[in-house]
């Protein structure tokens, strides 16, 4: 298996449950598609020879239309930035609130399991460690 390969690497439950839930929904493949690539190299390469070529062969004063084109592109970037961090901050939210669940069971566990030690403890102690009831034991 390769390190690209998570077909059969476990994750957890509130990554799985999240990752199902954006393959459903149409609109979220397309954001993270679009974010996806507006966050890569590829992204500014292709900008840079764009503009490039606007401002050397198209246009003698392309400054106007130029603002305007890349006022809107960064007006929509942004959306799709406050798209992301929305989606990030819903999902730590929600396995802050899976961990928090996962751990009051496991501190529960824990506190009984440590109960059930000291007991044992207490019995095990008053085996050993009895008052013998006719004189003292013999020593082998």
């Amino acid at each position: 298996m390769n390190a690209t390969d998570t077909s059969a690497q476990q994750h957890h439950p509130v990554v799985a449950a999240t990752r199902a839930k954006r393959a459903k929904d149409f609109q979220l493949r397309i954001a993270d598609a679009i974010t996806a690539f507006a966050g890569s190299m590829t992204f500014v390469y292709i900008h840079a020879i764009v503009f490039a070529v606007w401002m050397l062969f198209f246009e003698s004063s392309p400054w106007p239309t130029l603002t305007l084109i890349v006022s809107l592109e960064a007006i929509f970037l942004s959306t799709f930035v406050m798209i992301g961090q929305n989606r990030q901050s819903a999902f730590q939210e929600a396995k802050a609130d899976h961990d928090f669940t996962e751990q009051e069971l496991e501190l529960k566990d824990n506190t009984k399991l440590t109960r059930e030690i000291h007991t044992l403890t207490e019995e095990l102690h008053k085996h050993l460690i009895r008052e013998p009831s006719s004189g003292p034991m013999p020593r082998s």
